[in-house]
């Protein structure tokens, strides 16, 4: 190992020594910590004013305790989720969902002040033990298998020093000391494919990036989810948004690029707010901006937002939104890759392939190729929404059926009615009726069933729900849209 290389892991030790002693000294303290999520769902259900009350009875019963901010932990249907950490009591960190300001009160009454945990309002225990039921005992966790969702309701988003702690940035260390070629074999190892909708190979589309000579490169993180019913892309952002940026950050090494741009629609101000945040943190501690950990790479990553143009998913019309023309798709070739904003060489992936990278190449393609199915390994996350018990975010491995997901992992149709069809792929999607239940969650599968994977949304309908009115629906917003 050179010098030069010695320096930059000696760098990178410092900084995660440094986010280490500080998470240990806030968490070693023995004081309460109550961690309460505050990503969009949170807020819409009323995280703010469960907060508020938190504070004020924790004045008022004279008890000292931490409330921590997290991300969305993704079971949206229990928000206000709030996980409260008590380790004098002698119970385990314990879930509470749906916290209103008055079980708030309750809590701090009853638990942090008296030691009971209110048995009658917790979901559960996030360690096993004896005493609380385990949540790895529902199915609405068990079934799970959570890769870029990990860390998401479990870390403060607006602290980079918990993510390193955990152990981020490890996966951009060792991309620094590789070698262009070395990062993209073991994406193409991986069989990684994009998670955006149309899943072509992640390593296929990296190599002709870093192929293309003699000109400057941009990659752009594509953040424009339009989908009604999907918020995947939304929720990783507000939750764990270093894992995106250390994704981007990988991607610009292994392609030569020292430009990016995280495209992300306007109405998605907390998640607007967190990356960039998340950006400046990195920034200041030498992960990001020039000569990254005091090595000659050099990436640089801004934000912009779009107005809201279901279109601009596209990635022809979201190049034409940054250039501050309509966007409008464009016929191709030329593809991006070749020509694309400013007539530069350009990559786009989702949010979720940025999300992977890091796990892959600190685990290893083997590990990851482990997962899923053959043809797509990994994890797949959705938003299941509509008729549906629990609804929410749910990150599976590749090949559970859309059964298992629909009622063993979401609960099924509530008030007893039957199921009708699940809207999948977003509005250029499919509707798959009951006969399809038993189908694979992957892409090849759900081509073949007449439906396709997309970004990740999926309606659920009951059998009220009337499929010409659906088709209609559907219809219309795509013509609006487009």
């Amino acid at each position: 190992m050179s010098r030069n290389n010695d320096s930059i892991v000696q760098t990178f030790t410092s900084i995660r020594r440094e986010a280490e002693t500080r998470v240990n000294a806030s968490r070693s303290s023995g004081m309460p910590r109550i961690y309460l999520g505050k990503a969009t769902c949170g807020l819409a259900a009323g995280a703010l004013d469960t907060e508020r009350s938190f504070e004020e009875a924790l004045k008022e019963l004279d008890v000292r305790a931490v409330i921590s901010t997290v991300g969305c932990l993704g079971h949206c249907y229990a928000e206000p989720l709030v996980l409260v950490d008590h380790p004098a009591s002698g119970f385990p960190p314990i879930l509470y969902p749906n916290v209103t300001p008055g079980k708030a009160r309750m809590i701090v009454k009853s638990f942090l002040s008296d030691g009971d945990p209110l048995y009658e309002y917790m979901l559960g225990a996030m360690e096993p033990n004896d005493m609380v039921p385990h949540v790895m005992d529902y199915p609405r966790f068990r079934f799970e298998k959570r890769l870029v969702m990990e860390k998401c309701g479990i870390i403060d988003p607006d602290d980079i020093f918990e993510y390193i702690a955990a152990g981020g940035y490890s996966a951009l260390l060792k991309a620094i000391q590789s070698s262009r070629r070395e990062i993209i074999n073991e994406m193409l190892l991986s069989g990684l494919r994009g998670r955006g909708g149309a899943g072509f190979s992640t390593g296929e589309k990296w190599e002709m990036a870093r192929a293309i000579r003699g000109k400057e490169k941009i990659l752009i993180c594509n953040a424009d989810e339009g989908d009604p019913g999907a918020y995947m892309d939304r929720t990783i952002l507000e939750s764990n948004p270093h894992q995106i940026i250390e994704g981007i950050a990988i991607c610009a090494r292994a392609i030569g690029a020292s430009r990016a741009i995280v495209y992300i629609r306007a109405e998605y101000p907390v998640a607007v707010r967190r990356v960039r945040n998340a950006i400046t943190k990195a920034e200041e501690l030498g992960l990001l901006g020039k000569g990254i950990l005091g090595s000659d790479i050099d990436v640089n990553i801004s934000v912009f937002q779009g107005s809201g143009a279901f279109v601009c998913g596209e990635e022809t019309a979201l190049i034409r939104s940054i250039e501050g023309r309509r966007g409008v798709p464009r016929l191709r070739p030329p593809y991006p890759i070749q020509e694309g904003l400013w007539g530069l060489p350009t990559l786009i992936n989702n949010v979720k392939t940025f999300s992977y990278i890091p796990h892959i190449l600190q685990k290893g393609p083997s590990w990851f190729r482990g997962i899923g199915t053959e043809n797509s390994p990994g994890t797949a996350v959705f938003s299941v929404v509509g008729d549906v018990l629990h609804p929410g975010l749910v990150e599976i491995p590749m090949g559970v059926s859309l059964r298992t997901l629909i009622f063993d992992i979401c609960g099924g149709i509530p008030g007893r009615k039957r199921f009708k069809a699940v809207q999948i792929g977003g509005p250029s999607g499919g509707c798959l009726p009951e006969s399809f239940l038993d189908t694979p969650i992957d892409f090849d599968s759900l081509a073949n069933a007449g439906a396709m994977m997309g970004s990740g949304g999926m309606v659920v309908m009951d059998e009220d729900a009337c499929m010409v009115n659906i088709a209609r629906y559907f219809i219309d917003f795509t013509r609006k849209e487009s």
